[in-house]
């Protein structure tokens, strides 16, 4: 009994410790994976040919989009230098020119509060928003890093959608198909914003 005894604290205390050893493993697994470091525009253009395009738009998307654009605002954080903030943005203008909503720049903290409210973690820029213009404290996150244009008006019009009053859980459910959060790459020189 006294040589099985220490045998088995022995297992216990390596079983708890393999058991953290593969926790950590497994959140710097899903970081990993959620995370794509990009040095420049062909390594964030790489990560985004893997991207699903939406192809199938419900009848009355661009309607809505196109008359709702007075009543709504588009948010976005950004940072200087930033690969995928100077991609969203110019992906955002497109989107402007053909829809007619308004785009603002969302300051760093004011990104953080909205995802501390939400319960999301802060990951960094971009994140981008969609609110009523006479409402601040009512926001969707549309996009956590970059997207394909078409996945980023496909989140826009689900905003729109749950805000004008469709059941948040059938938007947040097609919604919930984020790309993955595009950022520089440590120690990388980072492409101009454009």
């Amino acid at each position: 009994m006294s040589r099985t005894l220490p045998f088995l604290i022995l297992v216990a205390v390596s079983a708890f410790l393999a058991g953290r050893a593969s926790a950590e493993v497994s959140r710097d697994m899903a970081m990993r994976a959620a995370i794509h470091p990009v040095s420049d525009d062909s390594d964030m253009e790489a990560w985004l040919r893997r991207v699903p395009l939406t192809r199938d738009f419900p009848p009355d998307f661009a309607e809505t989009l196109k008359g709702e654009a007075p009543a709504f605002i588009i948010e976005a954080s950004t940072a200087p230098g930033c690969i995928p903030c100077a991609d969203v943005w110019a992906k955002l203008g497109m989107f402007r020119a053909r829809y007619g909503w308004r785009i603002a720049t969302l300051s760093q903290e004011d990104a953080m509060l909205r995802s501390g409210r939400l319960g999301l973690p802060w990951v960094g820029d971009p994140v981008v928003w969609v609110r009523p213009i006479a409402d601040p404290n009512r926001t969707i996150p549309i996009a956590v890093g970059t997207d394909l244009l078409p996945n980023l008006a496909r989140n826009i019009y689900l905003a729109t959608k749950m805000l004008t009053g469709v059941r948040a859980a059938v938007g947040v459910r097609a919604m919930a198909k984020f790309t993955g959060i595009v950022a520089p790459m440590s120690g990388a020189p980072h492409a101009a914003v454009r």
